[in-house]
């Protein structure tokens, strides 16, 4: 009597390229999404405009990036999207070219973003405009797309001034002597960053499968966390993005830490996500609310979080 095979359920979730996304690379390579029933292929993003389109053109299902997107995708494109999980709060830093030591040296320079109405290239504009600089007065913004194409226009172009850089890429810049201005999170606060997203139809309608995807991303959470782990981890990294030793390590390290790295369930920081709202609304037109439930959906975070852990 032969047995029936079980078919798991293909998943296409696009991310942008960085070590971010160590709790989706550790769940593919301990097998938690196969345990839940799912084959996920993981597509990496140029930047933000080929990841917004493509959720909303149904290329894929599931993004995980900057809280911000799903809120243009909302409220400029209105798209019917929804966060139903968090992730951490960008592990940013703004880094500046070498004998650039404050922020004020930024004056009459060029900063490098992804695009420039959204996430971190907010984040940017907020940091400069705390220091009495404004976009287009005083500095320019060029964007470029993801961290990994603006650390290489950094390094091969030192007329461009500086640029927000999350891990590895942050890693890699303060080895090879560029300047931290400071880190993002301790510049303007609490900031809801990387998020997991998909259209409000999609969710409902395979409410299941969210279920189960979140539950093997907090799997690979606990992971994660347990130090004997953390060789294992920098291995992953190491390979997957193709780091040094050194940079892959000291990658982990930034990862773990309190209030800076992975939130260690995947919750939504509410302080974050009104942070957001507030950025948003200082620079762009149209981002009136100040309400973070008109863009949320975490029942299936809450329906997967109540399950035993696996």
């Amino acid at each position: 009597m032969s047995s029936a095979t079980v078919t798991a359920t293909p998943l296409r979730v696009k991310v942008f390229r960085g070590a971010q996304n160590l709790p989706l690379l550790v769940a593919r390579e301990q097998g938690y999404f196969g345990q839940q029933g799912l084959d996920v292929e993981l597509l990496y993003t140029r930047d933000s405009l080929e990841l917004r389109n493509g959720l909303a053109g149904g290329d894929f299902h599931i993004a995980h990036t900057a809280a911000d997107n799903a809120i243009a995708m909302k409220d400029i494109a209105g798209q019917d999207v929804a966060i139903f999980m968090g992730g951490d709060s960008g592990l940013n830093e703004l880094f500046a070219q070498p004998g650039i030591s404050a922020i004020a040296g930024l004056a009459g320079g060029t900063l490098v973003v992804d695009a420039p109405d959204t996430a971190y290239a907010l984040q940017a504009k907020k940091v400069l405009a705390d220091a009495g600089l404004v976009a287009g007065r005083d500095f320019h913004v060029k964007p470029l797309g993801a961290t990994y194409q603006r650390i290489r226009a950094l390094r091969e172009d030192a007329s461009l001034s500086a640029s927000i850089l999350n891990p590895p890429f942050s890693e890699q810049a303060r080895q090879e002597g560029f300047v931290s201005l400071g880190r993002i999170v301790d510049l303007v606060g609490p900031y809801q960053a990387t998020t997991g997203f998909a259209m409000r139809p999609w969710l409902r309608a395979n409410a299941d499968i969210v279920v189960a995807y979140v539950r093997a991303y907090l799997r690979a959470l606990d992971f994660i966390r347990d130090p004997s782990n953390r060789a294992a981890m920098a291995a992953l990294l190491a390979r997957e993005l193709d780091l040094s030793a050194d940079v892959a390590a000291s990658t982990c390290a930034a990862l773990l830490e309190p209030g800076f790295g992975l939130d260690e369930r995947a919750a939504l920081d509410k302080r974050g996500m009104r942070n957001v709202l507030a950025i948003r609304r200082q620079f762009e037109a149209g981002a009136d609310t100040a309400d973070p439930a008109r863009y949320i959906d975490m029942r299936y975070y809450d329906w997967a979080l109540a399950q035993p852990r696996l």
